[in-house]
């Protein structure tokens, strides 16, 4: 039996919590309070879109609530890890925004945490969870009409623009690195879509060459990646040119040796400045498939394993290895 969750929120630095809480929303669960450290740049839109959601002034309150179920985390990269141990201590599972931990450290206390509690720690890998055209091509994957999947390459642009940054974003300590931060969701997918449980990391590149003046930035990143079910090609950058329709052209190409996908997440320039575009070829046929009405699966899935125990949604091992690989492809970057 699937209950629905009382939520909790801890941190919303940024502004993926709205998108982890809506969609939850949409599922049934309920929100009451939330607690987050000074006064971030999203808290007035947080408060003007959620008002009946109380601040507390001290997180303990809201984690010595029996009463909430999940605690959903989108503080400041680098204090992500310590909420969610202090989560999932309380009693209660936990979906943290990407990235869940910033180094191997914090990856092995949380590892350590989640044995001694039995809770879940789910990860919101974003770029996979909340677009449906992932989500289509997992089950076309699934169905064969690829073929056996032998490299994924994923992109990972993002924008700059002119927007008011918290200082936190520019600081390398604070987000973890370009690979870590953002880098996390390309190898995600190549994981899941290659079918790997391991892999070893080739390549990895990093660069700052938009903001000298801001050492800890980093606005370029590349990784290479073989594991035991394929390949994979990860590119990051900050360079979104500001006549684009949305943030990031982010694309994802998946290989079999009987046909490809390719899959276009936010935007076409071709064709539609919306999302959720999916190209399958094959032996048998070149099709477009529109996945803008495909049910979210992680959301119902995931509120499914927190009432009934199981792993659904994501099972934690993927989620301890997308982020370990992340993690010691930036450390390998920045010792060049």
């Amino acid at each position: 039996m699937t209950k629905k969750l009382n939520l909790g929120v801890i941190g919303i630095d940024h502004g993926h919590i709205f998108d982890m809480l809506d969609e939850m929303l949409k599922e049934g669960c309920s929100c009451n309070y939330f607690w987050t450290e000074g006064n971030p740049l999203t808290l007035k839109e947080f408060e003007k879109k959620y008002p009946n959601i109380e601040r507390k002034e001290n997180k303990e309150e809201i984690l010595n609530d029996s009463s909430i179920d999940m605690i959903l985390i989108s503080s400041v990269p680098v204090d992500r890890a310590t909420h969610s141990i202090n989560a999932l201590k309380a009693g209660k599972d936990v979906m943290v925004d990407k990235p869940g931990c910033t180094n191997l450290n914090q990856l092995n206390n949380l590892k350590k945490t989640v044995k001694e509690t039995g809770k879940i720690w789910s990860i919101n890998f974003s770029e996979r969870f909340h677009v449906a055209a992932v989500a289509k091509a997992e089950e076309l994957v699934s169905e064969g009409k690829i073929g056996k999947v032998k490299q994924t390459i994923g992109t990972g642009p993002h924008r700059q623009g002119n927007y008011e940054r918290p200082n936190w974003f520019y600081d390398r300590k604070s987000y973890g690195g370009i690979i870590t931060d953002i880098g996390s969701h390309q190898i995600h997918q190549f994981l899941v879509f290659t079918n790997s449980d391991e892999a070893k990391i080739n390549h990895a590149l990093i660069e700052n060459m938009t903001k000298k003046e801001m050492p800890g930035f980093q606005d370029f990143g590349e990784v290479n990646l073989t594991g035991n079910g394929g390949h994979g090609y990860v590119r990051l950058d900050w360079f979104t040119p500001d006549a684009l329709p949305t943030w990031g052209d982010g694309r994802l190409l998946i290989l079999g040796d009987k046909g490809f996908i390719e899959i276009r997440k936010y935007t076409d320039l071709a064709k539609s400045e919306k999302g959720n575009h999916l190209f399958l070829a094959n032996n048998d046929q070149v099709k477009y498939i529109d996945c803008s009405n495909i049910k979210l699966p992680y959301f119902s899935n995931l509120i499914n394993d927190v009432s009934n125990r199981t792993e659904t949604a994501c099972s934690q091992e993927l989620t301890y290895l997308s982020m370990e690989l992340a993690i010691k492809a930036q450390e390998q970057a920045e010792k060049k």
